[in-house]
């Protein structure tokens, strides 16, 4: 009963809030908008948004690993596991600047939707072919612009935290327009924050970890159906392991791919 009354208080703390910060982001997006033509700095404020609520959360001990592998004079095809809400808040935690790709609804929500929409993030209804075709056209478009893009393969939330299969669009994306692929893994989210649930639970480990980007010369190799499953192998490897164990090797397995220091990476 008490952990029911602490999250309306704090889901109340979020909707009141969020009307403060999207009168930021209108002035930071008007202010911008002019030379700022991949809204970065929009996007890196919404990151600030997001990341204030995992800083007031004390149930909530977030890390991140491997950030020193993000390149912000490189592009990428960004895909990750699929939890829960709680994904959406943790991923902003990297302050790296990509365009989301999310499921329409979340785009009529006042003011964290209107966000999305001044932040000029992806929107797509699931199940709709039409809608698919004009979330390809406009991830290609970002890409033109020199964005990275960040995709949930899995297309929602699992249920039960086991990785459902891969659906091919981002790999699609990858291979189209000749970008790597960085795959992430989160962990702890589910338990944090269950699927069609808004009662957070008490304290929960949550980690992102950035694992090797997957270089052009590999996404030009393989077909996008095999990379993706490929991909969700990686991903599901390091889901598996103990929570203390090092990162599996991602050369286990065929193929390997080469550092990002390597020839063709």
């Amino acid at each position: 009963m008490i952990n029911q009354i602490l999250s309306y208080i704090f889901l109340l703390f979020i909707g009141v809030t969020s009307v403060l910060f999207f009168m930021g982001a209108l002035c930071i997006w008007l202010l911008t908008v002019w030379f700022d033509k991949r809204l970065v700095l929009l996007h890196l404020y919404s990151s600030f948004w997001a990341s204030f609520y995992i800083w007031c959360m004390p149930a909530w001990s977030v890390s991140y690993i491997g950030k020193e592998k993000l390149d912000w004079k490189k592009q990428y095809m960004i895909v990750s596991n699929h939890q829960s809400q709680l994904d959406i808040l943790v991923a902003f935690g990297l302050f790296f600047p990509f365009k989301w790709v999310s499921k329409i609804e979340v785009f009529s929500l006042p003011f964290v939707g209107w966000n999305m929409r001044l932040n000029r993030y992806i929107g797509l209804k699931r199940g709709d072919k039409e809608s698919i075709r004009r979330m390809m056209a406009d991830c290609e478009a970002q890409i033109d612009r020199g964005c990275s893009i960040f995709f949930f393969p899995e297309g929602t939330r699992s249920f039960t935290g086991e990785l459902r299969p891969f659906k091919p669009g981002a790999f699609i994306l990858a291979k189209e327009k000749d970008i790597p692929i960085l795959p992430v893994v989160i962990r702890g989210t589910r338990e944090a924050l269950p699927k069609y649930s808004l009662v957070l639970q008490k304290n929960h480990k949550i980690t992102l970890t950035i694992l090797d980007e997957i270089p052009i010369s590999q996404v030009r190799s393989m077909p996008p159906g095999e990379m993706a499953a490929r991909v969700r192998q990686i991903i599901a490897a390091h889901l598996d392991k103990p929570w203390d164990s090092p990162a599996p090797s991602q050369s286990q397995g065929k193929p390997s791919w080469p550092c990002s220091g390597c020839p063709g990476s």
